[in-house]
Formats: structure tokens, C-alpha cells, sequence
């Protein structure tokens, strides 16, 4: 395993690179909330489009369970290169460990991704800006419709194409006829938290979230740690 998990590694093992492209977000912070995410091989082509309907979540709770959802597929299908890529620059560092987890609402989806990606052989993990993962956020917007109701609203997305297999008799070996699994929802905690716990700092009297935003005229209670 690379020694910093989360950079390009010159010595990864034989086999294509899965991008994988995952977002999340929510109407309200918390409200109607949903990920959607995107894998292809290097060539561009699609081997899965996944998305789902959360509830009533924040919008950092909605990037690390597309995140889960990407680690999850690829573990299934036997995936040892994954670069997956996301908006959500608080995740991206938190994972690269750069920032602190401090939210006991997002730390038992954090311990559960790091957990997953040490069956990785090789990944990275890269932040870009909103424009660089538009297939995503439309998934996610998607399936965020599809759970508000909204007429029109395209189905749960649904693997296109069969990923990389590893050799057969190997410990994920599939057979070779087989399509990728059908994606499941990553098992989470059922987290219904009274009050939402973002993370920031303070400079010059002025409070700076690291992720995520508020609506007008709600009650924030600052703590120190």
C-alpha cells in the first residue's frame, strides 16, 4: 500500500485507472438531500452512474455517502486503481488528513471511509471546483427529485457496464460474463441529530465555515474547543 493513501502513486499495479466523480448535497442544510456519482474507465467510457435519495441530511453528510457509495462499488467489482474526485474540499482534506473530523455526525462516515479505502490497493483523492463534476451534481440533483416527488424525475441511475475483473481464483474473482454488482446503499447510521454541527473558525470577530452554509435567521451556538 502507498504510503500517503490519498497521492498519485508511481509504483500502482498493473491495471486501468477508474475515475470515479461523487457529489452530494442538500435543499436546506439540512433538508432533501442526495448523492449521485459517476464512474469510467481512462478511456471515458461509463461503467456506472450511481445516485440516491438520503432524507433529511446536511450537505456534508451527502458528500462522504456518495464517497461511501464509490468506495463500496469499487471494492465490489475488484477495483485496485480508483481516483475519485469531489467538490467537497472539506472531505477531500479531511481524508487526506488535513483537517480535523470534529463532527459527531460525520465521523462515524469518515472512520467508515478510511476503513474502506485501506481495501484499495491504489487511490487518490483530488478536490476540483463545482464546473469539474457536473455529471455528479446532476445525479445528485436528480435523485434529490426523485425523493421531494418532483414530476419528471429521471429513475435511480443504474450501472452501465462491467468493471475490471481480477484474475480469476483470485479473493474477488467474478465470473467473466458478470456485470458489476447492483449498487447498494452503504449501511450508515441512522442519524437524526437535533442540530447541525459545521465546522469553522474565527478571525476578526468574523465566524468562517469550512463547508456547508445556513440559512438566514437561524440560532448559532459557537463552542471552542
Amino acid at each position: 500500500m502507498n504510503g500517503n493513501l490519498f497521492a498519485p502513486s508511481a509504483s500502482a499495479s498493473t491495471g486501468d485507472w477508474i475515475i470515479a466523480h461523487c457529489d452530494g448535497g442538500s435543499r436546506g442544510n439540512p433538508g432533501p438531500s442526495g448523492f449521485g456519482a459517476v464512474l469510467e474507465d481512462e478511456k471515458g467510457r461509463v461503467l456506472a452512474e450511481l445516485s440516491e435519495f438520503l432524507g433529511i441530511q446536511t450537505n456534508n453528510f451527502a458528500e462522504y455517502s456518495g464517497l461511501l457509495a464509490v468506495l463500496k462499488w469499487a471494492i465490489d467489482n475488484g477495483v485496485e486503481r480508483l481516483r475519485v474526485i469531489s467538490d467537497s474540499e472539506l472531505m477531500v482534506k479531511q481524508m487526506q488528513g488535513k483537517y480535523k473530523v470534529a463532527s459527531p455526525v460525520l465521523k462515524p462516515l469518515y472512520d467508515e471511509a478510511k476503513k474502506m479505502a485501506r481495501r484499495i490497493p491504489n487511490l487518490e483523492l483530488r478536490h476540483t471546483l463545482r464546473a469539474g463534476n457536473k455529471t455528479a451534481d446532476r445525479l445528485a440533483n436528480e435523485a434529490m427529485d426523485r425523493g421531494m416527488g418532483k414530476a419528471g424525475a429521471p429513475p435511480a441511475a443504474r450501472p452501465a457496464a462491467a468493471a475490471p475483473q481480477r484474475p480469476a481464483g483470485g479473493p474477488s474473482a467474478r465470473p467473466a460474463q458478470s456485470g458489476p454488482a447492483p449498487f447498494q446503499k452503504p449501511a450508515m447510521p441512522a442519524v437524526r441529530p437535533p442540530r447541525v454541527v459545521l465546522e469553522g473558525y474565527v478571525k476578526g470577530g468574523v465566524v468562517h465555515l469550512l463547508g456547508g452554509e445556513l440559512p438566514d435567521g437561524v440560532f448559532v451556538k459557537v463552542i471552542h474547543e
